[in-house]
């Protein structure tokens, strides 16, 4: 067996296929079944744009983060908080089908909005679980499996849930969508509590204080003030470029189940190829090679929206159609793949093994920021200046991280100032 491929099947990547499967799903929702059924339902583009507001606590999560460092519930400090956040999520996500977007426009925002606060707070235990489970040779491929998973989830409310929209009541799609939260429970249930480096913290204040403190002692402030940037600004572009991918694909003349069936596997295959290989690349490329490489297919590949836009809506979507419609999006999509793997990889890179949940939350949140309130303006700006102009813009706006890596992540050198640790 190849060392590759042994190195692949082993039972921790295996763990990271639920991690990510559990991550993934309740976002993806946010992301794609939720505009596509408020869409559906006569909702204005303007509207769901600022939908991307409820988002906030993927973006502030670092807040409670501590809390979970603190705290341990009866399956344990990372098992029990996972089993909690996803037993809820499948009430939550259940619950928001029986409500209807044209008389309970309000009841969904209070909803959603704590579908994605519990959802955040998931992937804070998720996190630092994944992180306390892969030692530093596995950073690479276990967080490139676990972005691969994160993407298939998105199968489920991107393009299942879509096909069953054609067919069935929305709240019956909701409730099938809810039960895919159930392989998190499983999974919590059945894996053993991680080791924690150094032991866990003893009071609040600690649990608060020293992850901060750890990070901008351990370089200096100007490197760690780099870092931060770096991360804000690695996935703007792209994160941009697909916030209304689906409202888009709709208002091309597409049918939602043209998006279900081609433009979601279309999008979700080559980003699992590509991060899969992109973690198998960076066990010999290294992380920071990989940023530059990755990143560079994923600038490029904002532009076939652009392209895509400028043909404009179709009066009939014929096979030529939907092949143009698929060959963009996997483009973009292997781009993605790519650029994530590397990317998630690197942000685990710069988190110390002693504080986990509070540092990736640090980390993931400021990733979160564009998603969140950038992405919040895409609508008017769709509406201000066309979806042609707007892909442009994405593609201008992914230039300033891929500046920032010459000091974050050199080329020539293995390791940037994010992977010192105290040892």
């Amino acid at each position: 067996m190849p060392a590759w491929l042994s190195t692949l099947l082993t039972r921790r990547m295996l763990i990271c296929v639920f991690t990510g499967f559990a991550s993934g799903m309740p976002l993806y929702l946010l992301l794609n079944l939720l505009p596509a059924w408020l869409r559906s339902e006569g909702v204005s583009l303007a509207t769901i744009g600022l939908f991307a507001l409820i988002q906030f606590p993927y973006t502030w999560k670092f807040l409670w983060s501590p809390l979970l460092d603190r705290f341990a519930l009866p399956l344990g400090r990372r098992r029990g908080w996972i089993f909690f956040t996803q037993a809820l999520l499948l009430a939550i996500i259940a619950g928001l089908g029986r409500l209807s977007p044209a008389n309970e426009l309000g009841a969904i925002v209070w909803l959603t909005a704590l579908l994605a606060f519990v959802s955040a707070t998931a992937d804070i235990a998720l996190d630092a679980y994944r992180r306390e489970l892969l030692d530093e040779r596995e950073l690479g491929l276990g967080n490139a499996v676990h972005v691969n998973a994160y993407r298939i989830a998105g199968l489920v409310p991107g393009s299942l849930s879509l096909i069953l929209a054609d067919h069935f009541p929305w709240q019956t799609v909701f409730l099938v969508t809810a039960l895919f939260m159930l392989p998190g429970m499983v999974m919590a249930l059945l894996v053993e509590e991680p080791a924690v480096a150094g032991g866990a913290p003893r009071t609040l204040r600690e649990a608060v204080i020293e992850p901060f403190r750890e990070f901008l002692t351990r370089a200096g402030l100007k490197e760690a003030l780099l870092i931060l940037a770096f991360i804000f600004f690695y996935k703007l572009g792209d994160s941009m470029a697909t916030a209304l991918a689906t409202p888009f694909y709709l208002d091309l003349g597409y049918a939602k189940s043209d998006i279900g069936l081609v433009a979601k596997h279309a999008g979700l295959w080559p980003a699992v190829f590509g991060g899969l290989l992109g973690g198998l690349w960076m066990v010999s490329l290294g992380i920071n090679r990989a940023l530059w490489l990755f990143g560079i297919v994923q600038v490029v590949s904002i532009f076939g929206f652009a392209w895509l836009a400028a043909i404009g809506p179709q009066a009939t979507i014929d096979a030529t159609a939907l092949a143009r419609l698929a060959a963009v999006i996997g483009f973009e999509a292997l781009g993605v793949g790519l650029g994530t793997a590397a990317f998630v990889a690197f942000i685990a890179r710069a988190t110390h093994p002693a504080y986990t949940a509070t540092q990736f939350a640090l980390f993931t949140s400021l990733a979160a920021v564009p998603r969140t309130f950038i992405n919040a303006t895409t609508g008017w700006l769709v509406e201000t200046l066309g979806w042609t102009p707007f892909f442009l813009l994405c593609a201008l706006l992914a230039l300033p991280g891929m500046a920032l890596l010459v000091k974050v992540a050199p080329w020539r050198t293995d390791h940037s100032p994010a992977a010192k640790t105290n040892k």
